[in-house]
């Protein structure tokens, strides 16, 4: 692509890099056909491609327009299109770029202004979520009214509240060690913020399958939200602030010993603090750090994969259908690895038609952007019951907390089912289903004698 910026522009660092990626377009369009929003609207300006185009004319100079500002809204950041590029357009950071640009100088009503800062307040502190989670149960009842009245945010936010949000508590796990293992591995675990609310099991799951396999798991107590949701509503000092501060926090651990990594069970988090060595890449007191800790930074599943996961101890026989999350196929290419896992676990999995097209959830984009956000929902549902599977599997809080209010079918995590088939107790939802030909009372008091065993054998 042929960009017209000046020296003097040139010599602002973001314009440069913005020139980069931008010349590396060859507008060849294979990036639309799997972009969802170009898929759900066919309009140019809702493609990577347009968008580029769009961003292009607002870095060489001319006014952040409402049009500009709506389609740049409107982007998922699922990075469908990075798979699919064949010239290597980074159009990741061309966006985040785009974004932080139309933060500084794009024109919202204040109205959006109050939203979006509302929500990087809140997300990203538990107490707070789980404070605004209550309160939404019980005005969740009149979803239907807040949509009459146009008020369709507030109505797809309500949506989303959990049913037994009055009854969720914040249960920090503590660090475990194995003290019999002579040199084992040492790992921090990022708990995350929406997670830590909505699914603790999650982080509970991924250190007892840790454990089993050697490694001392690590809570870091100062650690905080991974700056994802600042980062992508463009508040860009505030995404380095959380950065900075994490930093720190691990840092602090590793004076005492070094981390063999830092393991995350959320993939869009995991995707952020692999990009911190970028975020801080100009901050002279953190950049050197920021990508040493973009490096430690692995997805649970990466981690089980380089040390070897144990033999499965039971198998269930469920049909699992994987949806393997934007975050993890586009965002750190990790689309095939967690399926193998699983399969080595003993489990069957089904691919989900066209499992390469997000879900609709994106970090906070249900939110902010219900329309598209309920028609990509409900498009990929449609598609996971055409294969009618027992169960379905992601690695991404997001998603679960997209889908689970379109289906009955339940839902756990990568890690859940690992931990339950090397010994560790059946996921709780699991224990609800009652589906003849799939006994899972059985299953579980099967699993809870293995784990019984393994615990008097340590």
């Amino acid at each position: 692509m042929q960009t017209n910026f000046n020296a003097l522009q040139l010599g602002d660092p973001t314009i440069a890099r913005a020139d980069e990626i931008l010349r590396r377009c060859v507008h060849c369009g294979l990036c639309t056909a799997t972009c969802p929003t170009y898929v759900l609207t066919g309009d140019e300006r809702d493609s990577p491609r347009g968008r580029i185009y769009l961003m292009k004319q607002m870095f060489e100079g001319r006014d952040v327009t409402n049009t500009t500002v709506h389609h740049i809204d409107r982007c998922l950041s699922c990075l469908g299109c990075m798979t699919t590029c064949p010239s290597g357009v980074d159009y990741m950071h061309l966006v985040d770029l785009a974004r932080v640009r139309i933060e500084q100088r794009g024109h919202r009503s204040t109205k959006q202004r109050l939203t979006r800062w509302f929500l990087s307040r809140v997300l990203p502190n538990p107490n707070r979520f789980k404070t605004m989670l209550a309160l939404g149960w019980f005005a969740k009842p009149f979803r239907n009214v807040f949509a009459k009245m146009g008020m369709r945010r507030t109505a797809a936010a309500l949506a989303l509240v959990p049913s037994n949000a009055l009854k969720l508590k914040i249960l920090k796990p503590k660090s475990a060690y194995n003290p019999k293992a002579p040199m084992p591995k040492r790992v921090a675990i990022m708990l995350g913020c929406v997670q830590e609310v909505l699914a603790p099991q999650i982080n509970h799951a991924a250190i007892r399958l840790l454990r089993r396999h050697g490694v001392d798991v690590m809570v870091v107590k100062d650690e905080g939200c991974c700056g994802a949701l600042s980062h992508h509503l463009g508040r860009e000092e505030e995404a380095r602030a959380h950065a900075r501060h994490n930093i720190d926090a691990w840092t602090a651990v590793m004076r005492e010993r070094l981390l063999d990594g830092i393991i995350v069970t959320a993939g869009g988090c995991g995707t952020m603090l692999k990009d911190y060595g970028n975020l801080l890449s100009r901050d002279r007191g953190y950049a050197e750090r920021a990508e040493y800790v973009s490096g430690l930074a692995r997805d649970v599943t990466e981690f089980l994969d380089e040390i070897g996961l144990n033999p499965p101890v039971m198998w269930t026989g469920l049909k699992i259908a994987y949806h393997s999350a934007c975050s993890l196929q586009h965002g750190q290419k990790l689309d095939e690895l967690p399926r193998a896992l699983l399969e080595q676990a003993g489990y069957t999995l089904t691919d989900i038609p066209e499992g390469h097209l997000c879900c609709g959830s994106a970090g906070i984009y249900n939110l902010l952007e219900p329309d598209l956000s309920g028609q990509l929902r409900d498009r990929k549902l449609k598609n996971i019951d055409s294969i009618k599977p027992d169960v379905i599997v992601t690695g991404n809080i997001g998603c679960m907390a997209q889908l689970k209010q379109g289906t009955d079918v339940p839902f756990v995590h990568t890690v859940e089912l690992l931990d339950w088939a090397t010994g560790g107790p059946c996921p709780p939802v699991l224990t609800k289903m009652r589906d003849a030909a799939h006994p899972i009372e059985a299953l579980v008091e099967m699993a809870k004698a293995t784990a019984k065993e393994r615990a008097l054998a340590d």
